[in-house]
């Protein structure tokens, strides 16, 4: 089979497509063949030498894909047939044309959602849903403020947002993804952080109150602003470093809004909290994606030998929704 491998630390040129063996699925894990893989900032961060996998996990990158039920290890529990269309959610590996994968972390297509853009959704609706609703605890009518609008985990999470009845406030960085933010993913409030304190702004659109709830993919360089955006009893979510990982931190401020600061990862976790936030989706995002609420997003597909071409797409910060590989 092809897959793609990370020859050394650097930019889009250092993927390789090669000839690799196709992975043997141990117990309790079952094989895939894959149709699409969809690109996340994990990927870019791992391809920068920034974020190595787990270990045990695959070399090759690749957290989340579509496909077909190709083969199965022993003692799988989870009922599949061979031939059935399916996500799952990985720890590496998901760009190849074959993929084993623990069972637990594997779920039908929605219906209503073809293979190619089914690859789009594990990936983050298992981790908007993690931490806005089983983390942060987010309750209809509360605010919840999303950095990053237009990108894969922005464009779900917005969109869940809204259908569980929060107020939501978005950050993007152009006036053109702000206008996005709004007019066709419903974001209530949408702020341009290159213009204006996305914390004051938000007090300024939403009555003098903070958000509820905050998820962040940024990090440090936004953490003392994330906290003043705060309200009281405020909950800040944070699920990626792209602006650092070492931030100060106002413990004074934090106390007297009796708020929570809360960073979470997704990768690492074993086997077992996968396999139950993957249930909690399909039981609860699912249902969302095959009525309408919720629309997959996908903004542009590349062949798996354009692997460089897609990164520098990602690269670009273009895009509004996800990135998809086609096997």
């Amino acid at each position: 089979m092809k897959a793609v491998y990370i020859s050394e630390p650097g930019g889009p040129e250092v993927l390789e497509v090669r000839e690799a063996e196709v992975p043997v699925p141990g117990p309790g894990e079952v094989l895939i063949d894959v149709v699409a893989a969809g690109l996340n900032r994990a990927d870019v961060q791992q391809r920068r030498g920034f974020y190595p996998p787990p270990a045990g996990a695959s070399d090759i990158p690749g957290l989340e894909v579509s496909g077909r039920i190709a083969g199965f290890g022993p003692g799988v529990s989870k009922a599949f047939s061979l031939g059935d269309k399916v996500v799952a959610l990985l720890a590496g590996g998901g760009y190849a044309q074959q993929v084993a994968v623990p069972a637990e972390q594997v779920l039908r297509v929605p219906e209503g959602v073809d293979l190619v853009t089914a690859a789009s959704l594990p990936e983050v609706s298992a981790t908007v849903y993690s931490n806005l609703i089983m983390t942060a605890q987010l309750q209809p009518g509360e605010t919840v403020l999303i950095h990053g609008a237009t990108g894969g985990i922005g464009t779900m999470a917005i969109q869940l947002a809204k259908a569980y009845g929060a107020k939501v406030a978005a950050t993007a960085g152009t006036d053109e993804k702000v206008s996005t933010a709004k007019a066709f993913l419903g974001a209530d409030i949408a702020i341009n952080y290159t213009e204006e304190d996305f914390a004051e702004s938000l007090r300024r659109q939403n009555g003098g109150l903070g958000a509820d709830v905050i998820l962040d993919v940024v990090g440090a360089k936004y953490l003392s602003q994330n906290v003043d955006a705060l309200a009281d009893y405020g909950r800040l979510v944070v699920i990626g470093l792209q602006g650092g990982t070492k931030g100060e931190l106002d413990l004074g401020q934090l106390l007297k809004k009796r708020a929570a600061v809360v960073a979470t990862a997704l990768r690492p976790r074993p086997v077992e909290e996968k396999g139950a936030i993957m249930n909690a989706v399909r039981d609860a995002v699912w249902p969302m994606v095959s009525d309408g609420r919720i629309r997959p997003l996908v903004a542009k597909t590349f062949p798996l030998d354009q692997v460089q071409a897609a990164h520098r797409y990602f690269d670009s910060g273009d895009h509004v929704g996800k990135i998809l590989l086609l096997m």
